[in-house]
């Protein structure tokens, strides 16, 4: 599939399958709900595991995105996504800069990149990633972070400014958060605890799943509206 196919692709649900120790279930059965919920990314995030456990919970996820028909990306480790045919990297601003990726590496994944404020967001785009992360949108307990909550307002001028380039909203984002940010014209949202601390993890990816598709659906048909507001007031 070309690359173009699989940037059309990343709109939707990220979710990131995490290793930390403090969650009820592991990278595989959190990759599983989210399969199973219909996510359209599985994003392994390991930053406890050694890189043999690393390793076999990649190929484990790749098997269950590959037949789930979602796409795969590995936090961090572009050597990992490789080993394992996964789909693309994403790289955090403390990362490897994009483009100091091998060539092959670059020829064969999707890239993704965090960053934090507009500045980041615009020199991100042209960094030639795939898509852009944003957050942290409500603020975050999943993971540390220095940055304030960046909202939702925000997130739609920087979702404007970087199109067609997608935006994916990260942060605290619950279901109804998801619909405010699609609504605001946000390609995806990525969710750690949302997903990783639920009681029924499938619903909560369906909940989340739903609540983007109605957001995108306001957005639309607001767009709509002000196409055709000019032809009205003829």
């Amino acid at each position: 599939m070309s690359r173009a196919a699989l940037r059309g692709r990343l709109a939707g649900l990220h979710v990131l399958a995490d290793d930390d120790p403090r969650w009820p279930r592991d990278p595989l059965a959190q990759a599983e709900a989210a399969c199973a919920g219909g996510a359209a990314v599985v994003q392994l995030r390991c930053k406890h595991a050694t890189d043999a456990e690393a390793l076999r919970l990649a190929r484990g996820v790749r098997a269950r995105t590959r037949a789930a028909g979602a796409l795969f990306f590995v936090n961090d480790r572009f050597d990992l996504a490789l080993a394992v045919e996964a789909d693309g990297v994403h790289l955090g601003q403390e990362d490897l800069p994009p483009a100091r990726l091998p060539a092959a590496a670059r020829a064969r994944l999707l890239v993704g990149r965090s960053t934090h404020t507009l500045e980041q967001a615009r020199a991100a785009a042209r960094e030639d990633v795939d898509y852009v992360a944003l957050g942290p949108i409500f603020g975050t307990a999943s993971k540390a972070s220095p940055w304030p909550a960046r909202g939702v307002a925000l997130a739609g001028e920087i979702a404007r400014a970087l199109a067609p380039l997608p935006l994916v909203a990260i942060g605290g984002v619950d279901a109804d958060g998801a619909r405010a940010l699609a609504a605001a014209g946000v390609a995806g949202v990525a969710v750690i605890s949302a997903v990783a601390a639920a009681g029924d993890p499938v619903a909560a990816v369906r909940a989340l799943t739903s609540a983007l598709e109605a957001g995108a659906l306001k957005s639309a048909l607001e767009r709509g509206a002000l196409d055709r507001a000019p032809e009205s007031g003829r």
